[in-house]
């Protein structure tokens, strides 16, 4: 493959795209053509990974495709995972082509230094990753983070004050109090000035209040309205058996605490998700239509175990043939 390039264009490409820290590879005319190819193609699958920008004013802009997705008005999904706990598992659903990956801390044993790892292999396979942490304690809020997370979701609120708390946690002043830290993996670890660091941040990090409970359903308007909040998820499991109609998803009272949730948010121009309705996906296509934004799409156990159950039908099938045949 050597003499497929020749001395010149060897240059130009090291030049247009090779960054300087790996042009040391590269040792003049009798750097083999293989060589200079492979450092072209890690530069090319690296830039189009974490692939932050600068906007018109100059000001670094944090790539999260699953927020552009919705700011498009286009509907969004992504894949709650809390069996896989390897980094895997971004780059399956990145190419299945889902928007994002849900890392479930609430109802899971997955610790924080694995959300981490499954954060940061996100980031780098150009996946959005949102983690479920289990409370507001900013303890989990502000280090799942700091550990690359793009977004997070808070279940059990029950107050705008509660909504106001996750805010504070999660986002950098004068939106909310969280505490400073530099070289963060959002930032591919650049030690940026805060003034330049702090609004990326704050910009590409979504702070998602669940909406579980009866008591939120009544604070909903005042929860949508809290500064900060980038949208709202309903815990639909969770929201029927506190309102006495467990896994009753056809009930009027749910429908009506949709409304309620779906005009709270547009009237406060936040998204809304959907979440524990994966296998209903006419309920799915009605919330949508009737303003949801984004769903939860799929569980990483029960799409092994669908997918499995359904080779295995297969298979035996296949099995009860030959055998009939012999």
């Amino acid at each position: 493959m050597g003499s497929l390039l020749t001395r010149n264009c060897k240059r130009r490409l090291v030049a247009a795209v090779v960054p300087v820290h790996l042009r040391s590879h590269i040792r003049g005319r009798d750097t083999p053509s293989c060589i200079v190819v492979g450092l072209v193609h890690h530069e090319a699958i690296r830039s189009r990974r974490m692939s932050n920008t600068t906007d018109a004013t100059g000001s670094e802009v944090i790539a999260n495709s699953f927020l552009e997705k919705l700011r498009r008005g286009e509907l969004a999904s992504t894949c709650l995972i809390k069996l896989i706990r390897t980094v895997e598992a971004p780059m399956l659903l990145k190419t299945a082509g889902f928007d994002s990956i849900l890392i479930d801390m609430e109802h899971s044993a997955l610790t924080l230094d694995t959300t981490s790892q499954l954060c940061l292999a996100s980031l780098y396979a150009g996946i959005t990753p949102i983690v479920r942490v289990p409370s507001k304690d900013p303890f989990f809020v502000s280090r799942v983070l700091d550990g690359g997370a793009l977004g997070v979701i808070v279940p059990h609120i029950r107050s705008a004050q509660d909504a106001r708390d996750v805010v504070d946690a999660a986002k950098y002043p004068p939106i909310g109090h969280r505490s400073a830290s530099a070289g963060l993996p959002q930032l591919q670890f650049r030690p940026l000035p805060a003034k330049v660091a702090s609004p990326a941040i704050n910009a590409a990090t979504m702070v998602i209040p669940m909406i579980e409970t009866v008591e939120a359903v009544e604070d909903v308007d005042a929860i949508a309205a809290v500064p900060g909040v980038d949208s709202l998820l309903v815990g639909d499991n969770d929201l029927t058996a506190e309102m006495g109609i467990p896994g009753q998803y056809e009930d009027p009272r749910f429908h009506d605490a949709y409304l309620r949730i779906i005009s709270a948010c547009k009237k406060h121009n936040v998204f809304l998700g959907v979440g524990g309705l994966h296998r209903r996906t006419d309920l799915l296509e009605k919330y949508c239509s009737l303003g949801a934004n984004w769903m939860i799409a799929g569980t990483d156990a029960l799409l092994l175990l669908d997918a499995a159950t359904q080779k295995a039908s297969d298979m035996a099938s296949l099995g009860s043939r030959v055998v009939s045949r012999g």
